[in-house]
């Protein structure tokens, strides 16, 4: 596991405190994937109801509060692929 998947598993866990309901699967280009479910976020690479795929800078902009992740979407940054309305609970859970 990558050092960046490493650090963004810990945020998420941190601001999705109790899990998720629902799962999603996210994709940092070039480091792996992380899985996001009812027992929270870690390390994988599972089937997911919505699948989002971004660069490492975007991710961990998204994460920081620094992008919004609808922003990060309609401008290219953040690919999505799967049930919206999941991914726009995570969006708003990541908020």
């Amino acid at each position: 596991m990558s050092d960046v998947v490493a650090e963004a598993v810990k945020a998420l866990n941190a601001k999705i405190d109790g899990g998720f309901d629902g799962t999603a699967k996210f994709v940092i280009e070039d480091e792996g994937a992380i899985m996001v479910d009812e027992a929270g976020a870690r390390a994988g690479d599972e089937e997911a109801e919505v699948t989002m795929t971004a660069d490492a800078e975007t991710f961990e902009s998204i994460l920081a509060g620094d992008l919004d992740p609808t922003s990060a979407f309609m401008s290219g940054k953040l690919a999505v692929d799967g049930d919206m309305g999941t991914a726009m609970k995570l969006g708003q859970a990541l908020s």
